[in-house]
């Protein structure tokens, strides 16, 4: 099978690397500094799961040059989802699926919107990783997984095929959820409170998850969150808040989220796909989402600087 990966960051380029590792093959949309080191070097891979490298690595700026492939993992941030889709048209053919990995819940409805509903699939996954230096990626914590499926949880044989692919991967957990839906937001809910919670306190989970009152508003913002998933028709278990703050109870003192990172460093984040898409939904719902509401709207005037659309 023919795979492109479509944006080689910290997520896109440790899956797809470790799917080339296991004799797949892949081709790497990247660009810039990020682009020539993998051409000149390869792309390397730290993780705590085993180094390795991919070389010599297929990589591209321009998705024409790959032409149709079999299945495009789709690594770009969130906020980036709807240009890549229409970016990665050239390599879209009848029976080409694609694999969406953003935080939030609206990346396959985006992708959807462009390619059309029988190209997408729904996907999450998780692990901590980050580019060390142009084409260089390190696997710093946790153990990887991912999970994907049918946007209508039909079994398929696709899904089927890129199953077995994982599979042969090293240092990669696979699974397909009985409701992919259900997985993504149960990730959602996670993430989002985390990260917005993170990104107003500037601190570490530790730190924020200790005091009273932050706690009280991590706790608030996931039963938000779980309130608009219920209003979505999402099923999600009752006790999804429980093991939600029991799973950020366990996190690592000093552990903090990608979101978080991106705001505190004055770098363009996911906040539009993560607390802002809470409070979008939430008002086409009818769910009130104050605490979502704050976090987002104390956080866009950094976002928006972030972006370019202010100055301060």
């Amino acid at each position: 099978m023919k795979i492109a990966v479509f944006g080689t960051g910290a997520v896109g380029g440790y899956f797809g690397g470790r799917l080339a590792q296991s004799g797949e093959e892949v081709i790497f949309i990247a660009r810039g500094k990020h682009l020539q080191a993998m051409k000149d070097n390869g792309l390397k891979i730290d993780s705590i799961n085993g180094d390795f490298i991919v070389q010599p690595v297929q990589a591209t700026d321009n998705p024409e040059e790959v032409g149709i492939v079999d299945m495009v993992l789709v690594g770009v941030k969130a906020w980036q989802v709807s240009d890549a889709a229409v970016a990665m048209k050239p390599m879209v053919g009848p029976q080409t699926f694609v694999l969406p990995l953003q935080n939030g819940v609206e990346a396959p409805s985006q992708l959807v919107a462009v390619l059309g509903q029988e190209h997408v699939l729904g996907g999450l996954c998780g692990l901590i990783s980050y580019i060390a230096e142009p084409g260089h990626v390190c696997h710093a914590g946790a153990d990887p997984f991912i999970r994907f499926g049918e946007l209508d949880n039909r079994p398929s044989d696709r899904v089927e095929w890129l199953r077995k692919a994982f599979e042969l991967t090293l240092g990669i957990t696979v699974n397909i959820p009985s409701d992919i839906h259900v997985a993504m937001w149960q990730k959602f809910v996670l993430i989002s409170a985390w990260s917005g919670m993170g990104a107003i306190t500037r601190a570490p989970i530790g730190i924020f998850r200790s005091q009273p009152g932050t706690r009280q508003m991590l706790e608030r913002a996931i039963f938000e969150i779980y309130d608009v998933a219920r209003a979505c028709d999402i099923d999600l278990p009752e006790d999804v808040v429980v093991k939600t703050m029991k799973f950020l109870d366990a996190l690592p003192l000093e552990g903090t989220a990608s979101m978080q990172r991106d705001i505190m460093d004055g770098k363009p984040s996911e906040l539009e796909a993560q607390n802002g898409a809470v409070v979008r939904l939430g008002q086409e719902v009818g769910v009130e989402t104050p605490v979502n509401n704050f976090i987002y709207n104390s956080l866009l005037p950094m976002e928006m600087r972030a972006q370019g659309q202010i100055i301060f």
